[in-house]
């Protein structure tokens, strides 16, 4: 059975992408296990019946992490790739544009 994620790899048509959150990388993946935990404990929850308001605040907790942690990552495509030391081969400023608006569309789609 096929992921509904999509492949992480770069395929042999298309240069290895970096990130510029290099320097935040510790502190997000942090985020990300804080936020696993989380949802975890509202697994937990169902599993143990709990009452659906106390699971609705616990689920809008962990959308409200992984917004925050979507910001920060946002913040720094704008800030790395966007504004200044990207390495991905962007030749022109209309290029990172359009990237640059595909990303906030998909973010704030997820984020509604």
């Amino acid at each position: 059975m096929e992921s509904a994620i999509p492949s992480m790899e770069a395929s042999a048509a298309e240069p290895a992408r970096t990130t510029d959150y290099e320097a935040d990388r510790e502190k997000i993946v942090k985020r990300l296990r804080r936020i696993e935990g989380q949802v975890r404990g509202v697994q937990a929850m169902v599993e143990r019946d709990d009452y659906c308001v106390d699971v609705l605040t616990q689920l809008s907790a962990v959308m409200a992490a992984t917004r925050s942690v979507g910001l920060a990552v946002l913040d720094s495509h704008i800030s790395g790739c966007v504004m200044g030391s990207c390495r991905h081969g962007h030749h022109d400023q209309q290029e990172l544009l359009d990237e640059l608006s595909t990303a906030i569309e998909r973010f704030v789609k997820a984020n509604g």
